[in-house]
């Protein structure tokens, strides 16, 4: 019996299989409204049946965006583009849809990786402290109490327009150097006030942001998180300080926590080999009792199942495996021995129609 090929349920909803497509941005917006192509890019995924989707980062604000090209969720018109995204996809596979909820901080107003992902001056940034990304990023405005209290407002109503929206869940970003992470490492705050020295401080702002989003978001419905558990540079957030924060974010109702590492400064040493941050799911998951998704260079159906079977993750998440072939979880399931149901058009495809299935490619490593 394969474990990765088992349900599980997150607070009132359950996902029929423990793999989920990471988030990864794909800077195709317009003015943060969906296009044509995140119905072709989500819709491939949600037909091979993974347990959930998690759409990219998505801005809270314009200026919350990691670019210009980024997904918005701040007025009429990009929550219209969400909705139907959503309804779309969900008449493609059985797919939970969750959006990943955000603000890029200091590392905001970016180009397209492809372009140089440089800085543009689009907007001024916002960040904890005026400290920039980089020696060529300009230095960003430092929050004051009116600043913290906007963008405490703008989270929760990004968190209404995605339940208006039709989304199974919602996953707070604060990883990767992003707003809520730069609270918390003492790399990007370097504040005096509440909101910064302690940990007690540091953890402050992106608590309060979960507790207002938990406070519209139905108790029904996952409010998961992703943190970057370390910053894998001396002086900044530590894993033991992560732990805490797990243990924090888990009493203001966090239903998941899905880590990852890394992303506040853009020098960090980092150990990247194959699961090489599922030492570091296993240990937030023990700090927190919450279910937990372990994410990087997990590229073969063997390395998800191991993950969940050995019980150092609840759930695994997949991102350049699925760019790479979006029929990942049908060769999962093939290569594990587990017959799963096909959406009724694709049906034909499956082992119990086409012996050429067995032919199929392996899966390739990221």
């Amino acid at each position: 019996m394969s474990q990765l090929f088992t349900p599980i349920s997150l607070a009132g909803l359950t996902l029929p299989n423990r793999v989920v497509v990471a988030p990864m941005c794909q800077y195709s917006a317009k003015d943060g409204v969906a296009q044509d192509w995140h119905t072709q890019h989500y819709g491939a995924l949600a037909a091979s049946g993974p347990g959930m989707i998690v759409l990219e980062a998505t801005g809270i604000a314009p200026e919350g965006r990691i670019s210009h090209l980024c997904l918005g969720l701040y007025d009429d018109a990009t929550e219209a583009a969400l909705t139907k995204l959503v309804t779309q996809l969900k008449s493609f596979g059985p797919s939970a849809i969750a959006i990943q909820l955000g603000h890029a901080g200091r590392k905001g107003a970016s180009d397209a990786p492809w372009l140089g992902g440089a800085p543009t001056g689009a907007w001024e940034n916002v960040a904890p402290s005026a400290l920039p990304f980089d020696e060529d990023w300009p230095a960003p405005k430092a929050l004051d109490e009116a600043g913290l209290a906007r963008l405490r407002d703008a989270f929760t109503d990004a968190a209404l327009r995605a339940l208006r929206a039709g989304f199974d869940a919602i996953e707070v970003h604060s990883a990767h150097g992003y707003l809520l992470h730069q609270f918390l490492s003492p790399l990007s705050n370097t504040r005096t006030d509440a909101y910064g020295g302690s940990l007690e401080n540091r953890m402050r702002f992106p608590l309060e942001v979960i507790r207002a989003m938990r406070a519209v978001w139905p108790l029904g419905k996952p409010l998961g998180i992703r943190v970057s558990a370390t910053d894998w540079t001396e002086g900044g957030l530590t894993l033991e300080e992560s732990q805490i924060y797990a243990q924090e974010f888990a009493k203001a109702g966090i239903d998941y926590v899905c880590v990852s590492s890394g992303g506040v400064v853009p020098k960090a040493a980092i150990p990247v080999g194959p699961l090489y941050q599922v030492p570091l799911a296993q240990a937030i998951g023990e700090a927190s009792g919450l279910p937990v998704r372990a994410v990087g260079l997990i590229a073969t159906p063997e390395q998800a199942e191991g993950v969940v079977a050995e019980g150092k993750a609840d759930m695994v998440a997949i991102g350049r495996g699925f760019l790479d072939n979006p029929r990942w979880v049908w060769h999962a399931a093939q290569r594990l021995g587990v017959e799963i149901p096909y959406v009724n058009q694709y049906r034909f495809a499956s082992g119990r129609y086409w012996p050429g299935a067995a032919m199929a490619r392996p899966i390739a490593a990221e």
